[in-house]
């Protein structure tokens, strides 16, 4: 059994992909201030009315024609932030606008200083080299994605498609486009070597769901950059690398598209983006722990803690009662196992954020169906708004 503890302290081993020039650390953090979104996916950006760039044609993976067709899209961003000095990371363009992502690390002091600070200028180097400057619209520190729009933007600025992350797939070929260590416009190809990760972001203390994990190298600068399905859409902003060196030679992890495009639209909306909150810390449920605990069912999510004054104390969702050793980790037992919310299986603890997330705001009232002492029985949660840090 794994533990998905949707509070948890940010690994020491994830290293930013963001350069920060002059400063050992690579910026990113916590925000202050700032909260988070949750979107239907059904939405599409079609900012300034333009038309989205089409897929490439066919199936084949062809590097070249990827690089050939979205790198005028990809650009190298330069922040200057207090406390973190000089930061330097990637971007692309979204919509004819001039409406760029990136990385919320690249443009915030969040995980360098304990208040998180936006970037006092920003400076957007499109391909061909023009310079132009940049306002941030916001920054999602859950998702680690920052939205940034330039002041004065070019006619005929190239735009790069948004994907769909939920598609992907183990062993998909993928390339990366960014500008590692402030060398623009480098290409990087690999595979899709994991999906639904769940890792710490640099940005926050809690865990990002539904990260790609890739093997194709990424070095820091690569931050706020797309990651390219084999017909040129963007499926991931490319974030972070776990590595003993802080090299490319460790596992790169990218935030999916799906979250990004939830963060864009509602700061384009609303200027802010909120994450629904129940305040409970989950454990996988697997066939053998269920049968050695007799948890009345074989999947799931086992509550583990719920925080105090939370909305899952006032819905009365019990936590484990107990800790046990089994097969060499230590477990909960004696709490709620959650095997639905609002109606769709939850099978591993991972299941809940993701759920939350994908379909709901703060202040709705969602079932949550538990199995309690053997017995199945639904709780109604009203979703409160996740705080900006977990709680101790």
């Amino acid at each position: 059994m794994r533990s998905q503890v949707l509070v948890a302290a940010l690994c020491a081993g994830a290293l930013g992909a963001g350069v920060t020039l002059g400063v050992v650390a690579v910026s990113g953090g916590l925000d202050g201030g700032t909260e988070t979104v949750v979107l239907d996916r059904s939405t599409t950006v079609q900012s300034g009315g333009a038309r989205a760039p089409r897929p490439l044609l066919g199936n084949a993976f062809d590097p070249a024609a990827i690089y050939a067709a979205r790198a005028n899209g990809v650009v190298t961003v330069y922040a200057e932030i207090p406390g973190s000095g000089e930061s330097q990371g990637s971007g692309f363009v979204v919509d004819s606008a001039g409406t760029i992502l990136t990385s919320a690390h690249v443009i915030t002091s969040a995980g360098s200083t304990p208040v998180t600070r936006k970037a006092r200028s920003v400076v957007v180097e499109l391909a061909g080299g023009e310079r132009f400057g940049a306002k941030i619209l916001g920054w999602d520190l859950f998702s680690d994605t920052g939205v940034l729009r330039l002041d004065d933007p070019p006619g005929g600025l190239e735009r790069v498609p948004l994907g769909d992350s939920s598609a992907v797939a183990v062993g998909d070929p993928v390339a990366a486009i960014g500008s590692p260590f402030g060398n623009q416009g480098s290409l990087a190809v690999g595979v899709v070597s994991a999906v639904g990760r769940s890792v710490p972001t640099l940005t926050s203390g809690y865990r990002l769901v539904d990260a790609i994990q890739i093997d194709a190298p990424i070095n820091r600068g690569n931050s706020g950059g797309p990651l390219f399905d084999a017909r040129g859409r963007v499926i991931g902003i490319n974030a972070q690398i776990r590595s003993d060196s802080g090299t490319a030679e460790g596992v790169g992890f990218a935030v999916p598209v799906n979250a990004a495009r939830r963060a864009l639209e509602q700061i384009e909306a609303t200027g802010r983006v909120v994450y629904p909150y129940v305040g409970i810390r989950t454990e996988d449920v697997t066939p053998g722990l269920a049968e050695r605990f007799d948890l009345g069912v074989r999947r799931g999510a086992q509550v583990a803690t719920v925080e105090q004054a939370s909305p899952a104390e006032r819905a009365g969702i019990r936590a484990g009662s107990r800790t046990a050793r089994y097969r060499g980790l230590t477990v909960s037992v004696g709490g709620d196992v959650i095997v639905a919310i609002g109606g769709t299986t939850v099978e591993a603890a991972a299941d809940v954020a993701r759920i939350l997330t994908d379909r709901y705001l703060p202040g709705d009232r969602v079932p949550f169906t538990v199995v309690r002492d053997g017995e199945r029985m639904t709780v109604d949660i009203v979703l409160g708004t996740r705080p900006d840090r977990p709680r101790d």
